[in-house]
């Protein structure tokens, strides 16, 4: 059962082949099996509980696609009565009281909650080797990093311990992973999935979005997790397609760009030679490459690291130890409740991360750093405004390299930074992007980065899904997860 699609699975539960109880459990026991550590939170009581309420529903005709399907959840995303700690020691002991409307949207369709993924803390990293939790394993290699900060989702998806997982991106934290695990990971349009009940990094960045095995059961989440949130100032109020509906388009015609500017040096030469196998199999379903240009892609990354952590500083300013989260012991004073449940709260990346942000921000610097790096933004998103005008879709690699190992970046953030070189300036313009697998270097999967113009998610998953009808990279399975 571990083998089939979302969308499989739903059809045999809608036959009969099997129940939600015994697809839960199935599902429990990969989990238990597995050493990867890719949950922080296993809901096994709850989850055959939904189970069982999800089997009713589809005895009774009063099923949805969706209803008995397990799926995990980031641990970003607040759940009910379950612990949310964004895998950081502050939230330990965080149960939230009420759902993200991620999360309440996958319940109102009859989604089982199989648990919460592991993740770099507070969804700070490209490796997923900052979770007070402990690090999360790529599938692929025991000595190798998953991608961050959804790490624990793509793994988890990779090692067929779930169907599929929710995620979030701010600077590529869906489609890094996902190319370095060798699966789907779709970030949406900045507004398309609501914000709420999913703990802040940098809220002008931050978009949830789903992971899965293929475009169409991307395409299945997307359904589900889209829609206007009044709770969430950043939602856009615009009408959800069905994401499904026009998989089976043709692409003849597609006109896809692809950037001069990601063929640079800090691009494997393996790595390109994927791009352009991939990017063959495309022309030959029809579609049209052009060569274009988005000059200020080297920029993307200063920026983003001026922006990412002056937000996260003003975000993460409310764990002070006073009303939630971690709180030191016995504290002499306020000042000292405040430092020490703080010091001992995050740990080493956030702590670089708010010192950086509350720098940009100080009054003697927010005009240098700050206002600078927004008006590079501006310059950016500028750039993607003038390409689509000529082309549908981008086209690029995701990750400059294949998944690297553990500690080979730890001592030198710049070189852990510039992992999301091809998917920051994506997240500063605001627009869609997935990754798909797209073959393999050294027995290890890699990904194809796809961009689109704002709210054009099905054509994305539209040219994906096409892509993945003539090609089989994203059914290769790490060694013993079959």
């Amino acid at each position: 059962m571990h083998n089939k699609t979302v969308a499989e699975l739903s059809k045999g539960l809608a036959a009969g082949e099997f129940s939600s109880v015994e697809l839960t459990q199935h599902f429990l026991t990969r989990i238990e099996d597995s050493s990867i550590n890719s949950f922080i939170t296993v809901c096994n009581d709850e989850a055959l509980s939904e189970a069982k309420a999800a089997d009713e529903k589809i005895s009774a005709g009063n099923a949805t696609p969706w209803t008995g399907i397990p799926v995990a959840h980031k641990d970003i995303f607040c759940t009910q009565g379950v612990k949310t700690s964004c895998g950081s020691k502050m939230l330990d002991n965080f149960i939230p009281p009420y759902d993200a409307t991620v999360t309440s949207n996958f319940k109102q369709q009859g989604a089982v909650c199989l648990g919460k993924t592991n993740m770099d803390e507070f969804a700070m990293g490209s490796s997923n080797e900052s979770s007070y939790y402990g690090k999360v394993t790529n599938p692929w290699g025991e000595n190798l990093v998953p991608g961050g900060s959804s790490g624990g989702s793509a793994a988890a998806v990779a090692a067929r311990l779930t169907p599929a997982a929710t995620a979030t991106d701010t600077g590529g934290s869906i489609r890094q992973p996902s190319a370095l695990c060798g699966v789907t990971g779709l970030k949406p349009t900045y507004g398309r999935v609501s914000r709420y009940g999913m703990i802040a990094f940098a809220s002008s960045l931050d978009q949830g979005g789903p992971i899965a095995r293929t475009a169409e059961d991307a395409a299945m989440m997307l359904n589900v997790m889209a829609s206007y949130d009044k709770r969430d100032s950043t939602c856009i109020e615009r009408e959800v397609p069905d994401y499904t509906a026009t998989l089976n388009k043709s692409i003849e015609g597609l006109n896809i760009g692809l950037p001069k500017e990601f063929f640079s040096d800090q691009l494997d030469a393996k790595m390109q030679q994927q791009v352009q196998n991939a990017i063959k199999e495309l022309e030959k379903l029809g579609a049209n490459i052009k060569e274009i240009s988005l000059p200020h892609t080297e920029l993307s990354v200063p920026a983003y690291y001026i922006i990412a952590p002056a937000e996260c500083s003003a975000n993460l300013s409310r764990f002070d130890g006073v009303r939630y989260g971690h709180r030191c012991d016995n504290p002499k004073d306020l000042e000292d409740l405040y430092m020490r449940s703080r010091t001992e709260g995050f740990g080493e990346e956030v702590k670089r991360r708010i010192m950086v942000g509350a720098y940009a921000l100080s009054a003697g610097f927010y005009d240098a750093y700050y206002r600078k790096a927004q008006q590079v933004r501006r310059l950016i998103k500028n750039d993607f405004t003038s390409a689509f005008e000529n082309v549908d879709l981008i086209i690029g690699p995701t990750t400059p390299s294949p998944a690297f190992g553990f500690d080979s970046k730890g001592d030198d953030p710049t070189a852990m930074y510039l992992e999301d070189i091809f998917t920051i300036s994506t997240n500063l313009a605001g627009l869609p992007g997935m990754s798909i697998p797209a073959g393999m270097i050294d027995n290890l999967p890699v990904g194809l980065q796809l961009i689109g113009n704002y709210f054009d998610e099905a054509r994305l998953l539209n040219a994906s899904h096409q892509f993945q009808q003539v090609t089989d990279w994203h059914n290769k399975a790490p060694k013993g997860c079959l």
